[in-house]
């Protein structure tokens, strides 16, 4: 009877270790990218190197590596690329800062073009020979 208990209660421990392991290789396949898809992480992805790179988390986890370390392998092996959201360094600033850049930019140009149209001439006003021709034309265009 004692065995039993000590068996059930190693069992128990083990599955909790286990559930412990599937949470982060999910966490992990969510913060990592699929190569193969680029829009899709691993956990989302059905592409067969997805599905390689799972099974390379989870044996990296039973082999008592720190999700860091897990971050780390995959980011040597593919680049800063293969992290969904890379980290702040100085190899990934234009990453970070390009969609700033663009829209200053782009907000830049827009009041600048607003200034300009705003600043436009305006136009002079007719003499009476100008209007007596434009009376004209458009008597012309009614009949």
């Amino acid at each position: 009877m004692r065995q039993l208990l000590i068996g059930l209660s190693l069992l128990a421990c083990s599955a909790g270790a286990l559930a412990d392991i599937d949470a982060r290789e999910a966490a992990l396949a969510a913060q990592l990218r699929c190569v193969v898809c680029q829009n899709q992480t691993v956990a989302e992805s059905n592409a067969p190197l997805a599905t390689d790179m799972r099974r390379e988390i989870r044996a990296q986890l039973h082999a008592g590596r720190s999700d860091a370390d897990v971050l780390a392998f995959f980011e040597q092996r593919y680049g800063a690329f293969v992290r969904y959201t890379p980290p702040l360094r100085p190899s990934t600033w234009l990453l970070w800062g390009l969609p700033f850049v663009l829209g200053l930019a782009g907000l830049a140009a827009l009041v600048a073009t607003l200034r300009r149209r705003n600043q436009a001439v305006p136009a002079e006003p007719l003499d009476d020979a100008q209007r007596e021709r434009a009376r004209r034309l458009l008597d012309r265009e009614d009949a």
